[in-house]
């Protein structure tokens, strides 16, 4: 049976912050009803990378299909909402750990955006996304209830594969993907 803690802690997280054009939160509301009313709201997106022997790697992840929207797609290592009151650190930081076991990731951000998806399930996606990137390279333990599979890729495939195939990706890795090569290929000069 779970505490009144725990109770409370699912429903923090079940709660998401509801923004602005101009990332201002202007409330709270449920997960669910935030995406049954297309709400727009706070959001990140967290791409692990690392030095391979042919290049930047990426770490992917095909979400689990019983995720409650875009399930089976490919997707950056993490995406996820912060709670309200929760600074973007450390919600990146807690993602990390809870999906795939990674902590001590120093991660930075790298861009934001705002983007609109209508989903297959009658769902939208309106998020402002905010970028982050951290340099990785330990183990992963991925939660099967996120993610299906892990795996580091190259990024210039990574980037080849969405342009031929970007139905295979999540609404907003079409948009973070390329602003991610572009923050590391301009970091290497």
């Amino acid at each position: 049976m779970a505490s009144l803690a725990e109770l409370l802690s699912n429903q923090e997280e079940d709660s998401l912050v509801l923004v602005d054009m101009l990332d201002r939160e202007v409330g709270t509301m449920p997960k669910l009803a935030v995406h049954e009313e297309g709400l727009l709201h706070r959001a990140f997106s967290v791409f692990l990378v690392r030095s391979g022997e042919l290049g930047v790697e990426v770490l992917l992840q095909r979400r689990a299909r019983e995720k409650y929207h875009s399930g089976g797609l490919l997707t950056n290592s993490v995406c996820s909402h912060p709670r309200a009151g929760e600074e973007l650190g450390a919600a990146v930081a807690r993602r990390l750990q809870q999906e795939l076991g990674v902590s001590g990731a120093e991660c930075a951000e790298v861009g934001s955006f705002v983007y609109r998806a209508a989903l297959p399930n009658h769902l939208v996606e309106y998020e402002y996304d905010h970028v982050f990137v951290g340099r990785y390279d330990g183990p992963v333990r991925p939660d099967p209830h996120e993610a299906e599979s892990v795996a580091w890729v190259l990024l210039d495939e990574v980037l080849e594969d969405l342009r031929l195939h970007p139905r295979r990706y999540t609404a907003w890795f079409v948009t973070a993907c390329p602003m991610v090569a572009r923050w590391l290929w301009g970091s290497r000069a």
